[in-house]
């Protein structure tokens, strides 16, 4: 039948023909043959492969056309390409699978003996496997089998299981059936294979099979991909008493937050008082990672509590309160250098806790109790500044938190914060620069600078004048913070807000409309 112009024009916007030629591929024809095989056995075997219809035909493939650039192919010629791969895929997956079966009923010990039974397992896909087996055998070990052999003894049986996933996997569960050493048969072999092993043996109830693959389980090692399989492949297969050995390993007495919190607090506390610098470093690092991936889990997870983190804050401060005190005295005999690290530790102690407290949302107190220590404050001002610098650095961890809103605490509290501990880590910032690497100077100065501005105008006013002045005087060695003095002067001389004056032009009128 003849096409008219105007649908072979949608044809070639579609892609379903060339716009070069405007003519039709010639027909495909694929010969199907159904092909019965049989594994490398002698003449007596009573097994039998019979794989499904295969798209590939035994008769040499006719000559193919040269093929089509990519670019100039038809949306139907790509689609079958797509499809032919596809197939080629599937053709290499199920000679692998008929090779795999193969094997497996070469090693058979039914293989050369007269049986009673025609068991045949078939795929989803249709492949096929028959074997000749013993009632006996499969009697004795599945209760699924002798419910179903049950009757009319000394007569020959055939029994189908249909739509099997893994036609393999049932082949060797029955190979089980016939082995006396479950145990080392099954050494050696993946967790994913036993994994199936363990789902056909629940399926046909055989309890040997099951047993062995749930001490395999218990036995080996799994990896984390591994873990999370053998969990739902027990907890769907609900074998009840029988899988407790296998999860222990991953699930223990319900937890309490008291417990938790003891456990929680021994391990800070390890790395908080640890003697060796790496592996407190290592520590550290390990401890800080597993609990910010426990924050992304579910709510349901057990977590550090705030009460653990406080009372370690609480310890760490005393601890640097008596460092501070020692080093003010004056005593030749302490050596200075063991003073400075004391000093530094305690500061990094602190700082590793409050990191944790903002990753946890529980910063807010920390703020006040840090605003609060004045004491600390007058003893840190009575010290060289090489020793006490890293103090400084805690005072700049929480600006910058809360110059990211990740702190969010009353001005009152911003304010008092700005009050007790400016004036220090203005004297140490060149300290903290030129001594850690760690220190960001443009991430200090931007926290300090955004923690400012979230005051009142005048308080601004007052802590940037001071800044402007110690600036002219001590140059880099403080706080570059000029665009916290840029804003404060635009809002104090350019864009002047009067507060308490309405100048809102809106108008709301009442009407009443008759019913």
């Amino acid at each position: 039948m003849a096409l008219k112009s105007r649908e072979v024009s949608a044809m070639i916007r579609q892609g379903f023909i060339s716009d070069q030629t405007l003519s039709f591929s010639p027909s495909r024809t694929t010969t199907t043959a159904t092909r019965v095989y049989s594994p490398a056995l002698s003449p007596t075997s009573n097994t039998l492969l019979s794989p499904p219809a295969s798209p590939l035909s035994s008769s040499p493939a006719p000559a193919q056309p040269p093929a089509r650039p990519a670019h100039s192919q038809t949306l139907y010629e790509m689609m079958s390409d797509e499809q032919n791969r596809e197939s080629r895929l599937s053709d290499e997956k199920r000679r692998k699978l008929h090779d795999r079966v193969a094997r497996l009923l070469d090693e058979a010990p039914f293989r050369n003996a007269a049986g009673d039974v025609r068991l045949a397992v078939v795929g989803r896909d249709g492949f096929r496997v028959s074997m000749d087996v013993h009632k006996s055998v499969l009697a004795e070990k599945s209760r699924f089998f002798a419910e179903k052999l049950r009757r009319d003894r000394g007569v020959s049986h055939s029994v189908e299981i249909s739509d099997c996933d893994d036609v393999d996997v049932y082949v060797e569960a029955v190979l089980l059936m016939y082995c006396e050493d479950l145990k080392r048969r099954l050494t050696g072999e993946d967790v994913s294979k036993v994994l199936g092993l363990l789902k056909v043996s629940a399926a046909i109830m055989f309890d040997a099979g099951i047993m062995s693959c749930l001490e395999y389980l218990e036995a080996v090692p799994w990896s984390e991909d591994e873990e999370e399989k053998v969990i739902s492949h027990i907890n769907q297969l609900q074998l009840h008493d029988s899988d407790t050995e296998v999860l222990l390993r991953v699930s223990s007495e319900p937890s309490t937050s008291t417990r938790s919190d003891d456990i929680f607090l021994r391990l800070l506390n390890g790395v908080l008082q640890a003697k060796d610098d790496k592996a407190r470093r290592e520590m550290k690092s390990l401890i800080s990672r597993l609990l910010r991936e426990d924050a992304t889990n579910d709510s349901n997870r057990l977590d550090v509590s705030k009460d653990v983190l406080y009372h370690l804050c609480h310890r760490c401060l005393s601890s640097l309160i008596l460092c501070l005190s020692e080093a003010t005295c004056v005593d030749e005999r302490r050596d200075r250098g063991v003073l400075m690290g004391e000093i530094a530790r305690e500061a990094d102690n602190i700082q590793w806790i409050v990191d944790i407290l903002v990753d946890k949302k529980m910063g807010d107190e920390f703020v006040k109790l840090w605003a609060d220590q004045k004491d600390l404050a007058s003893l840190h001002s009575k010290i060289p500044t090489m020793y006490r610098h890293e103090i400084s650095r805690i005072t700049a961890q929480l600006c910058i938190a809360i110059g990211r809103g990740h702190i969010l605490v009353p001005k009152e509290t911003r304010f008092s914060l700005l009050s007790t501990w400016l004036e220090p880590l203005y004297e140490d910032f060149g300290w903290m620069r030129r001594a850690s690497r760690s220190v960001d100077k443009k991430l200090v100065e931007d926290g300090l600078s955004q923690t400012i501005l979230t005051l009142p105008l005048p308080q601004q006013q007052a802590i940037l004048l001071n800044w402007f002045d110690r600036f002219l005087n001590k140059g880099y060695d403080c706080p570059n913070i000029q665009r916290a003095f840029e804003v404060w002067w635009r809002r104090a001389f350019v864009r002047q807000h009067a507060t308490g004056q309405d100048t809102s032009q809106l108008q709301i009128t009442v009407c009443d409309y008759p019913n």
